[in-house]
């Protein structure tokens, strides 16, 4: 096998992982904002906890996207077109909750507060299912012919494995959002959300488990991937644990562990197809087949070796700039900026 098709499924599987560590406890939180309390100071902390970092988090999304776009083609083809229906729910999902936390704080009315409380909790809970279920059809398969086409009607993708991933994504964001909100939060709402990360998160974190083994028994899996899976749950058992203990940061860096090493495993175990064939083996996406040219592989190395790093960088620096926990008090009083426009002169 040529080496540059084998570092861009590595280098795809690292930006699926980076945006689900990171875009993973965003949606968490915006879930959270639906059930965890009704006071509205208390979920405007909650909100600003990701205030400054939810967009640069979508980034990997879209990196992610975009490198397979170009770096396996086929795989790109096949998959975004036989999965039409739930991609497109999901930009329309990511779309809401962009707009909620943008507008969500232009009119200081309940009614209105609350209108856009619910379009991020559920655009959150929406493109977190569809996501899921996207990464587990790829890891499980669908049925395509020797064309590369979708085999059956628009809802043929709606599977067990889809339903499990989906359920995976959603139920460990809401673990990985309120082991972030204990982490950045001070008061009542980090005592909340450390008993919730305690209490619910071993049950929370079974379905993603449960895909990972799946993706094991139905590829054979590698000593490498198993170990992974061993790995994943050496995590939840750190991230669980210290979050009964009150030990914000251990829990929330347990839970990226799980994610990183459960992700891994799954990218690992489906190794070397990028989107197998429930029809036929034959009709399966490999590493191999998939894959761009060496020219465009190279083209595409030179650039990712440019801008990863300024990537990463911006995003720890952010990280670092707002790195102080939240509490209500410190979140003022809503107040209604006129537009310079507007101002008298």
């Amino acid at each position: 096998m040529d080496v540059l098709p084998l570092v861009w499924f590595c280098a795809i599987a690292v930006l699926w992982i980076g945006f689900l560590a990171l875009e993973g406890f965003d949606f968490g939180v915006g879930m959270h904002m639906l059930f965890s309390t009704r006071d509205e100071k208390t979920r405007r902390t909650m909100l600003n906890t990701i205030g400054p970092v939810w967009d640069g988090n979508e980034v990997w999304l879209i990196t992610a996207g975009a490198a397979i776009f170009a770096a396996f083609p086929h795989w790109y083809a096949s998959l975004f077109s036989a999965l039409y229906l739930p991609l497109t729910i999901m930009l329309i999902a990511l779309i809401a909750r962009a707009v909620a936390i943008e507008f969500r704080g232009k009119v200081h009315t309940l009614r209105w507060a609350t209108f856009w409380t619910r379009s991020l909790g559920v655009g959150s809970l929406v493109a977190s299912f569809c996501i899921g279920a996207m990464l587990a059809l790829t890891s499980t398969g669908l049925p395509l012919d020797g064309n590369g086409d979708r085999s059956g009607g628009p809802f043929a993708w709606f599977s067990f494995p889809a339903v499990l991933g989906g359920l995976a994504v959603v139920c460990f964001a809401l673990a990985h959002g309120s082991a972030f909100l204990a982490l950045k939060t001070d008061g009542e709402i980090r005592a909340r959300a450390g008993r919730f990360s305690g209490t619910w998160g071993p049950f929370l974190l079974l379905p993603a488990a449960a895909w990972a083994v799946w993706v094991q028994l139905a590829h054979g899996g590698s000593v490498l991937s198993w170990a992974l899976v061993a790995a994943a749950v050496v995590a939840a058992t750190v991230a669980t644990t210290a979050a009964r203990r009150r030990r914000e940061g251990v829990a929330f860096g347990g839970y990226v562990g799980f994610i990183v090493a459960g992700a891994g495993a799954v990218f690992a175990g489906m190794f070397p197809y990028v989107l197998p064939s429930t029809l036929s083996d034959a009709y399966s996406l490999t590493v191999a087949n998939a894959s761009s040219s060496d020219y465009t592989l190279g083209v595409m190395t030179i650039v990712a070796a440019f801008g990863l790093p300024l990537v990463i960088a911006y995003q720890a620096w952010s990280y670092w700039i707002f790195r102080k926990r939240l509490e209500p008090g410190m979140i003022p009083d809503p107040h209604i900026v006129v537009p310079a426009i507007l101002r008298p002169k």
